[in-house]
């Protein structure tokens, strides 16, 4: 029933300008504008972790619920006020998140006109490659943000109906089919998300491959 969130991350690396990037050169400003593009994101990769975990918890409660009936109904009510604690918990956090990738577009966003004035064409392709991508990244988390948002609100109807002394399992399982609906939705805006991110952290490889960029130090997630 539930989903565990695992992000692909923008790859940092530490890099050495060779002889074609001049200072002020319109590939080192690039260079720095995707440096600090980094930066704003990191709020958004630690934030991943405790997702994962309080999804976790809230999926054992959910099985603790199941496995009573009826009559322990002051333990489903206790479990049920739990899990929509652990529910705006990770409302708190998926809005933290949001707020850094909306910084990290931000930043991202000073990009424009930076490509149109490198002079190689082979670097000026790539950049201008790198730059589409990144913006289509920026509309698949929205996916992810809004298709997520919606699985929270559906998790918090389920936890209302546990708490009803009257509730009847056709509708039950009705929820639980539009909770089941909304995961997959969750999970498939994760993977395009993902495969974008990963497309993403190639192209910029192969920027700076083109560029003459050379990294000094290895990649980290």
């Amino acid at each position: 029933m539930k989903l565990y969130r695992l992000y692909v991350v923008l790859l940092v690396s530490v890099i050495m300008m060779t002889g074609c990037m001049n200072s002020g050169s319109p590939e080192e400003r690039v260079v720095k504008i995707l440096d600090k593009t980094v930066e704003k994101e990191s709020n958004f990769t630690e934030k991943q972790e405790p997702l994962n975990d309080l999804e976790k918890e809230e999926k054992e409660i959910y099985e603790k619920i199941i496995k009573l009936g009826m009559k322990e109904y002051d333990q489903i009510v206790e479990l049920s006020d739990e899990a929509l604690k652990n529910i705006e918990k990770r409302e708190e956090l998926i809005e933290k998140e949001k707020d850094s990738m909306d910084a990290s577009k931000k930043q991202f966003d000073k990009m424009e006109g930076q490509t149109d004035k490198i002079e190689d064409q082979k670097v000026k392709k790539e950049a201008v490659k790198m730059e589409k991508t990144m913006n289509e990244r920026y509309e698949k988390y929205e996916d992810v943000y809004k298709t997520y948002q919606q699985s929270l609100a559906n998790d918090k109807q389920l936890y209302e109906l546990f708490k009803k002394e009257d509730l009847k399992m056709d509708e039950l399982q009705s929820q639980i089919d539009k909770i089941n609906t909304t995961y997959e939705k969750v999970v498939k805006a994760n993977e395009k998300f993902n495969a974008v991110t990963t497309k993403y952290n190639q192209e910029k490889d192969s920027f700076y491959e083109t560029a003459g960029i050379k990294k000094t130090d290895s990649d980290k997630d």
